[in-house]
């Protein structure tokens, strides 16, 4: 019996809606179950081809997840006290370089003061200097309380103990979860949907497997680069703007304005200004030439505007938990989109339409009599 496509609409919409309410109410608890999750998804095809050499899969998953974990463990060891320090010291020279650029609007503020008042300028220089201490603060709270606590992505316990085991037993249980999953597809439209899926796992796998692997190369390499250079703050400027390069092109533009503007005002040389840039132009040469087509290849991923608009929904919606859930909704959506237009264009809804300007041509065209 074929059940009409609006009953079929109205069952998705009812279960996309119960799955959101499900989300919201345990938003506190899912954390660690969504990381170990994407970390699962992640290092799959690593236990898949160990499985093809004939260790057993269990045996495989601990063996990963264990080599996956202590490293994270020894970069969070190594790195967290580093970016507290570079933190604390921002923190403490941030007045004197906001009183550097005040200096050198100077000249221009004088149409300003006229304007909004004599002690417009003085308001803003405080505001800015009480308001961005204040987000450094929480910047090198976050640092600090990892270098002493171990406290690694949330800060919380529970999410460092129960990451690693979700992880292992989604690891372990990926073909039986996967093979459920396919069980529950309408086998009379098994073929459209395992399609709609493969597009959907091949966007999560550009963003998920190569954005994510080159923005963290790219934040080793701007770090050590920027390090070495003698930039000050130029470890904690390095990693920031690799994690920013998760969305393409913004974590170097924003890595590159700020490390340029630490570096004129730390020398006043153009000179040391351009190493300092070159490095960024580097960066990018590497990303495009070596690291992408290696990393990603001919994956098409989400689109940056994209991400970015999906990050701030879901962080805005569901904090941590949604931005965790909001690159995987994006490819779902995007997926289902372009699904949606297809389908369009193949409607009369569509074709209707060209269908009567068509026709409006060949009347146009007859000769009158």
């Amino acid at each position: 019996m074929s059940i009409p496509l609006t009953r079929q609409l109205a069952f998705w919409v009812i279960a996309s809606i119960a799955l959101l309410i499900f989300v919201w109410l345990f938003k506190a608890v899912l954390t660690p179950f969504i990381l170990g999750s994407v970390i699962a998804y992640l290092l799959n095809p690593l236990v898949k081809r160990f499985s093809t050499k004939g260790i057993k899969r269990t045996t495989s998953s601990a063996l990963i997840i264990t080599v996956f974990f202590a490293i994270v463990t020894i970069i969070i060891v190594i790195v967290a006290p580093i970016i507290a320090k570079e933190s604390a010291d921002l923190i403490d020279a941030l007045p004197g370089y906001l009183d550097k650029i005040f200096q050198a609007i100077q000249p221009y503020t004088l149409m300003i003061q006229e304007r909004m008042g004599e002690n417009y300028i003085e308001d803003s220089k405080t505001f800015l200097k009480e308001n961005i201490s204040k987000v450094l603060s929480v910047s090198g709270g976050i640092a600090g309380g990892l270098a002493a606590g171990g406290q690694a992505l949330i800060g919380m316990l529970t999410t460092i103990v129960l990451t690693p085991l979700v992880a292992f037993y989604m690891m372990r249980e990926w073909p039986a979860i996967t093979d459920w999953f396919e069980d529950l597809i309408p086998r009379d439209q098994e073929g459209m949907i395992k399609d709609l899926i493969d597009q959907i796992d091949t966007k999560l796998a550009g963003f998920i497997r190569g954005q994510i692997t080159v923005a963290f190369l790219l934040g080793v390499i701007y770090a050590i680069a920027l390090s070495v250079a003698g930039l000050n703050f130029g470890f904690l400027i390095g990693i920031t703007a690799g994690f920013l390069s998760i969305i393409p092109m913004v974590g170097s533009t924003i890595g590159l304005l700020v490390s340029v503007a630490v570096a004129w005002f730390q020398m006043g040389e153009m000179q040391y200004v351009l190493i300092i840039a070159a490095i960024f132009i580097v960066g990018q040469v590497v990303e495009g030439n070596i690291l992408s087509p290696k990393l990603l290849g001919d994956s098409v991923g989400l689109h940056p505007l994209w991400i970015l608009f999906a990050l701030m929904a879901g962080g805005s919606l569901l904090g941590i938990v949604g931005m965790l859930l909001a690159v995987p909704v994006a490819a779902v959506v995007g997926v289902l989109v372009g699904f949606a237009v297809m389908q369009y264009k193949k409607s009369p809804l569509y074709k209707t339409g060209h269908a009567n300007n068509d026709q409006a041509k060949v009347i146009e065209a007859e000769p009158k009599k």
